[in-house]
């Protein structure tokens, strides 16, 4: 018994400790490492669901302007300018005495009115206090992609909604790029990779005109490829739609063309 006691204390040497509270702190460290992980994860999510119900609130928005359009009723001029004969008068050789006639006051001619400047933008102000500037409604039909686009790209803007990465102004002449997400919910983009050719993509400009685009291809880029972009469209309206593909490392680019009716 005392042999095998003895044999026991001969194996834990300071080395073996060494190495015992290192792997301890290694494990900590790895217990430490995926709650983090974890956390970032949960907060990830919540920061994406955050991003897409302000999108959602911000569509809302968008069609409640349509709304408001449609209901508003064409206001009509019915004033009705009095104007005065002009009176010639002659003097002639009378010892009758001339009647005094009434001095007309020419009123001014109305300035010409100016006319509106259609509407390109909207801005809303969402729950969570940040103004955003909504330029069009971009639907899908048989994906159930429907987002609003948003007038400029950024980090944070794309957790909100599509973003217009370059080009004219909605359903004008010209290239209409835009960028979103691929998210596995298949929010914002996550779906298009399941888009064919000849599905119809709609554009709703903030003039509530909606124009219907036919896809005509689809293929993938690398990110530092930007010839999708160009703007020669020989006078014709085009949409692209730009999202990432293959873990990020690459871009999935599907171009439609105007309908023609």
């Amino acid at each position: 018994m005392n042999q095998i006691l003895v044999t026991q204390k001969l194996y834990v040497t300071p080395e073996l400790r060494r190495k015992k509270k290192l792997y301890r702190i290694e494990f900590f460290i790895s217990v430490f490492l995926v709650c983090l992980l974890c956390s970032y994860y949960v907060y990830a999510e919540y920061d994406r669901s955050a991003g897409v119900e302000i999108g959602d609130e911000l569509l809302q928005g968008f069609r409640v302007q349509e709304t408001v359009a449609n209901a508003t009723e064409e206001i009509v001029d019915t004033t009705v300018r009095d104007v005065a004969d002009d009176v010639i008068i002659v003097a002639i050789d009378s010892e009758e005495p001339v009647a005094e006639i009434p001095q007309v006051v020419q009123e001014p001619e109305p300035e010409p009115v100016q006319e509106e400047t259609p509407t390109t933008t909207y801005t809303y102000k969402a729950s969570n206090g940040v103004p955003y500037t909504v330029e069009a409604e971009l639907n899908i039909p048989r994906l159930g992609i429907n987002h609003i686009v948003l007038s400029d790209t950024s980090e944070e803007l794309l957790k909100i909604g599509l973003n217009k990465y370059w080009g004219p102004k909605p359903n004008e002449i010209g290239n209409y790029c835009i960028v979103g997400h691929n998210y596995k919910s298949g929010k914002m983009f996550g779906k298009l990779n399941q888009i064919q050719q000849g599905d119809i993509v709609e554009l709703k400009d903030a003039n509530q005109n909606t124009v219907r685009y036919s896809v005509t291809d689809r293929y993938v880029v690398e990110p530092t490829d930007v010839r999708c972009t160009s703007q020669l469209t020989n006078g014709t309206r085009e949409i692209t739609l730009i999202t990432c593909t293959n873990y990020g490392q690459q871009r999935l680019v599907v171009k439609a063309k105007e309908v023609k009716n």
